[in-house]
């Protein structure tokens, strides 16, 4: 099982900067991938940024040019460099974990527990 801990989020000011941290802890064989993602209230949960293992990153159009993923895989920890940020970025940011518990096994997604991030205009 993997368990996922999310810190930072909160408000911040339009144009302002945030950093997202996610670490995984547990027992599995491997984490795969992590990433973010959001979800604004009446909408559904989107993908904001993801990073493999091997260090491939995709982003969601609205961000790309303000929003940096980066992974620790030492520390089995996910970041998310949040600038120039937007009212629209208002949301509860995910983080989420593509893990395998034996070689052979299929990967399973985890989830953290979620935090609320605020822009104000």
């Amino acid at each position: 099982q993997v368990q996922l801990v999310q810190s930072g989020g909160g408000l911040v000011q339009a144009g302002g900067s945030l950093v997202l941290s996610c670490a995984a802890s547990g027992t599995f064989f491997s984490i795969d991938a992590m990433g973010w993602y959001r979800q604004a209230p009446g909408k559904q949960r989107g993908v904001v940024a993801t990073v493999t293992k091997g260090g491939s990153t995709n982003y969601a159009d609205s961000v790309v040019g303000r929003f940096t993923i980066s992974l620790d895989s030492a520390k089995n920890t996910v970041y998310l460099q949040m600038n120039s940020a937007k009212p629209e970025d208002t949301a509860v940011y995910y983080c989420n974990a593509l893990s395998k518990q034996r070689s052979y096994q299929t990967a399973t997604n985890y989830w953290g527990q979620g935090t609320q991030v605020t822009v104000s205009s």
